[in-house]
């Protein structure tokens, strides 16, 4: 059986028969005015952050989800674009796509603004999306990408840029590793689908986005997700894992690389009232500007005397330059 036959007959398992807490610990569903998730989406909710982002969801996007899961984020991105056939949830396994339309039909009733028609839920994987090339302005997915193995993950962030439009963005929530995850945890197709051994690197993971084609990566939270111990997991040494959500948009990659944003700032601390590196970059004195992280090391090296180059927050909303 391969991994992800594996991830298959586990998923169909839970999709009858709940495992609450399966991926992390139950965190609070975003809070909206007037919606209301069905507890039975909650107990569902199999995924290790957020791939809803208010900032995002202006203008009725048209949003590809990727895995379907319980339906409680199709439910929330349908709030912000109520038309039929605004959110296009693909999953490929039956007994998910069964539970999250039973799952709809609930909210339906809950939430007098909802529509099940809101959410379309097709049949289908992520490495050949039913969709055509540039049709969506949104493909999301949590806690899904990082089950497969590299080559997959590949083909599943370039069939991701396929479908959406020029400046179109990827939103994403995986667990990513502190340190490579050693070989006999990710040969283990339980551990897998579990989303506890095909982490990656944050440095692995951010460039298999970039080698895709996306040109720009903004980091909305990065926090602490689990704690491989050496003990149960046969280590060396403690292994953290890390949950990621990120936003990918499908723009050129710029001549010098990607742009990648993690919070940094830069503070012009010199003499005069502006520092300007004559490659589109102002900065005013005392004032930080968000910048991502190449234009960051840039800045550093043109004068370290005089900027200040803030830590990474890992937290990221938009603004600044790159």
């Amino acid at each position: 059986m391969t991994y992800l036959e594996t991830a298959a007959k586990f998923y169909s398992q839970v999709a009858q028969t709940p495992e609450i807490g399966l991926c992390c610990v139950q965190s609070t569903p975003l809070q909206l005015p007037g919606l209301k998730i069905p507890l039975a989406m909650q107990e569902m909710n199999y995924g290790c952050g957020t791939t809803v982002h208010h900032n995002e969801l202006t203008n009725e996007p048209t949003v590809l989800y990727v895995g379907v899961g319980g339906g409680l984020e199709a439910l929330q991105f349908a709030y912000f674009s109520r038309r039929s056939g605004a959110v296009i949830a693909v999953e490929p396994v039956e007994a998910m796509r069964e539970a999250a339309t039973r799952n709809l039909q609930i909210a339906a009733k809950e939430n007098p603004w909802f529509d099940p028609s809101f959410v379309e839920i097709r049949p289908g994987d992520a490495f050949d999306l039913p969709i055509a090339d540039a049709s969506v302005d949104i493909v999301a997915q949590n806690c899904l990408f990082n089950i497969f193995e590299p080559a997959d993950l590949t083909l599943a962030l370039k069939e991701a840029y396929r479908v959406l439009k020029p400046g179109g963005r990827l939103q994403m929530s995986d667990p990513i590793a502190t340190s490579p995850v050693p070989a006999h945890l990710q040969q283990n197709e339980n551990l897998r689908a579990l989303c506890l051994s095909g982490a990656i690197t944050y440095q692995e993971y951010t460039q298999l986005i970039i080698n895709a084609g996306f040109g720009q990566i903004e980091i909305r939270a990065r926090r602490p997700y689990r704690l491989l111990d050496k003990h149960t997991y046969k280590l060396t040494e403690n292994l953290l894992l890390e949950s990621l959500d990120s936003v990918a948009f499908k723009v050129d990659i710029p001549t010098d690389g990607a742009c990648i944003f993690t919070g940094k700032t830069a503070i012009y601390a010199g003499k005069k009232e502006f520092f300007d590196d004559h490659a589109g970059h102002i900065l005013q004195r005392g004032i930080p500007a968000a910048v991502c992280d190449k234009t960051a090391k840039n800045l550093a090296l043109a004068n370290p005397e005089e900027i200040i180059i803030t830590d990474s927050t890992w937290y990221y909303d938009g603004g600044g330059c790159c």
